[in-house]
């Protein structure tokens, strides 16, 4: 009896613990802000494309929307379901739609897709044999998972929010030029801004998001007006950034001028600012560049690579390509760089020197990591930790920019 006694205590001691725990749990997850905001204010990121199948759940339930006729059928919070084709139609757990769908998960609006938390809604839209999954997320609580992605939460709040700001400017900007022709405005990687959904949120960044509430960045177009302008960044410059034109081509926008940049050395990682040489087998250069652009072919191999154009900041803008058979082509600097290692774990930047000697294209005298146009994140940084406010550090990364509230 004795025994039976403290057994039941401790089994009842358990299961408050397990529902208070939980209950902490879900206080953690608190309501998207936005959720009833304009639709040019909100952001379609592309989570997956060409896939066959993802699972999907939601701890508060959630609807699924035909979009071929509008109609709803709702899941459960116990619900965890998969998705996928069948003969060109979108099949949810057991239940079958047409080509488009969205999923719209209930108050606080977080929907898990394949283990990782996203704010917002899904929609699901069929290719010919494939889907593509895009979040679509109020441009603030996007801001939440893309700040404390791009750049350490624990860094100064200046930084943060200097961050902030460009990552809005940039997701707007990519949005209104590129949205209006295709199904998301932005991907979830470095090609345009990272993006992990929940899992980077922080106190840190949600309040450098809300104190930035708005703020975008704007400049003097061509033809006298002001608008919003692609505000590039990265994480190490090197010395000095780069006039993004250089870089992209493109229109020039004067806040993408090079500026001196002597702060970033003190904050980056030394395998940051100064990177080692690295060396690719020109055979393999060879054929990785020609199946990227296929305009290459005419070169029949590629042979020699040398420098075109350096910019005056020592920046590889463009190269001059040499084929077997004697004829020549030219790539950007960037796009070489990138074709040979898109996730930029070896070649860091194109503020270095290369050569081909003994069948080897060697990169060396590296230094910085990144592009290197506008914003330098380890040099806003090393300005906020000097008591520099948000506004001055875009100020000196974007020179002319003006810092406007357009909501």
């Amino acid at each position: 009896m004795f025994r039976a006694f403290w057994v039941l205590i401790f089994f009842s001691v358990l299961i408050f613990v397990s529902l208070f725990s939980g209950c902490e749990k879900r206080k953690l997850i608190e309501t998207t802000a936005g959720m009833d905001s304009a639709e040019e204010l909100w952001i379609r990121v592309l989570l997956f494309d060409n896939i066959r199948e993802c699972i999907v759940a939601s701890t508060s339930g959630f609807n699924v929307i035909d979009r071929a006729n509008d109609s709803a059928s709702k899941f459960t919070s116990s619900d965890t379901v998969k998705i996928r084709l069948k003969n060109g139609r979108i099949q949810v757990g057991e239940k079958l739609f047409s080509g488009s769908l969205t999923i719209n998960p209930k108050d606080p609006y977080v929907v898990q897709v394949n283990g990782k938390l996203y704010r917002g809604n899904l929609k699901v839209i069929a290719n010919k044999n494939s889907f593509d999954v895009i979040n679509a997320v109020p441009v603030d609580a996007y801001l939440n998972g893309v700040v404390g992605a791009e750049m350490p939460n624990y860094w100064e709040p200046d930084a943060l929010m200097a961050q902030a700001i460009a990552a809005r400017t940039y997701a707007l900007y990519y949005k209104k030029r590129f949205g209006a022709k295709r199904n998301w405005d932005v991907s979830t990687t470095q090609a345009t801004q990272v993006y992990k959904g929940v899992a980077a949120e922080s106190a840190t960044v949600k309040d450098a998001v809300k104190k930035t509430e708005g703020k975008v960045l704007k400049t003097k177009l061509s033809n006298g007006t002001k608008d919003i302008f692609p505000t590039y960044y990265s994480s190490t410059c090197g010395g000095h950034t780069e006039n993004s034109t250089n870089v992209y081509g493109g229109d020039f926008y004067k806040p993408l001028s090079g500026v001196k940049c002597p702060h970033c050395k003190m904050v980056a990682k030394t395998s940051f600012y100064y990177w080692p040489m690295v060396e690719f087998n020109l055979e393999t250069v060879s054929k990785k560049l020609i199946e990227r652009y296929p305009s290459l072919k005419k070169l029949e191999k590629i042979v020699d690579i040398t420098p075109s154009k350096v910019s005056d900041y020592g920046r590889i803008n463009s190269c001059k390509l040499t084929g077997s058979n004697g004829k020549t082509d030219f790539l950007r600097g960037e796009d070489l760089r990138l074709t040979l290692d898109s996730g930029s774990k070896k070649i860091k930047s194109t503020l270095c020197s290369i050569m081909v000697t003994n069948n080897k294209l060697r990169f060396y005298a590296g230094k910085g990591f990144g592009h290197g146009v506008g914003m330098c994140q380890c040099g806003a940084q090393r300005l906020a930790r000097k008591g520099k406010s948000f506004k001055q550090i875009l100020q000196y990364y974007y020179p002319g920019a003006s810092i406007e509230k357009i909501y």
